[in-house]
């Protein structure tokens, strides 16, 4: 069966993984993550969208961005692809490529799952024993919105606006959420959704974004159609 064209829809937030080539890791030390961010930066910089959250993992990356124009995501990643591989392979005599192939990603429904995505990243560390809690990680977006640290690049999405009224309120609240964190249930619900690139949403969601693309944004039902009686 044909692989389906990658999902990208301006104005809608999306959830991007990229996964490292297997047996590879895209970070070796503190100098290979910091770069990454700063190449992060700059290609977003050059494109219209905003970024609202990610995580670094040992051999994956998860970026939670809203493009602005069509083809926005694209260029970004191509961009931060090539350049990311170009300094790694440099400084640690590597050749080849570092990902396992093209980056995955699924639309949010902006209402409902932005935030837990940003959640996902932010508690991705932790859950995967890469840190003790999501405080201890400097490689995601945890530190910003929990007041820890300002980073001028992040855009944070209107779901986080809306958990108080002042700076401290917001910040209380997301370390709350953080610490509660997401059931195992959700995050695989937002994981297998990037993975196999099907829009998260719910079903008037879907049909209103089903009109901007002929994609399928959702799988197809299992078995044969039901008939129809006479």
């Amino acid at each position: 069966m044909a692989r389906q064209p990658r999902l990208s829809l301006s104005g809608w937030p999306h959830l991007l993984i990229w996964r490292a080539h297997p047996g590879l890791e895209l970070f070796h030390d503190a100098a290979d993550r910091q770069l990454f961010l700063q190449l992060l930066a700059q290609a977003v910089r050059a494109q219209p969208l905003q970024w609202h959250g990610y995580v670094l993992l040992a051999q994956q990356v998860r970026l939670l961005l809203t493009p602005l124009a069509d083809g926005a995501v694209s260029r970004t990643m191509q961009a931060l692809g090539r350049s990311y591989v170009r300094h790694y392979n440099l400084r640690h005599g590597h050749t080849g490529t570092l990902w396992e192939g093209r980056f995955r990603g699924t639309v949010l429904q902006p209402e409902t799952e932005l935030l837990p995505a940003l959640l996902s990243l932010d508690t991705q560390a932790q859950r995967q024993g890469q840190a003790r809690t999501a405080a201890e990680t400097p490689w995601s977006s945890h530190a910003h919105y929990a007041g820890l640290r300002h980073d001028p690049a992040l855009s944070a999405p209107p779901a986080y606006w809306q958990l108080g009224n002042t700076p401290f309120e917001r910040e209380a609240a997301y370390v709350a959420l953080v610490q509660q964190g997401l059931s195992e249930a959700a995050q695989q619900r937002l994981e297998q959704a990037a993975l196999k690139g099907w829009v998260l949403g719910s079903p008037a969601f879907v049909a209103q974004l089903q009109q901007l693309t002929p994609r399928r944004l959702q799988p197809a039902q299992r078995g044969r159609p039901r008939r129809v009686g006479k």
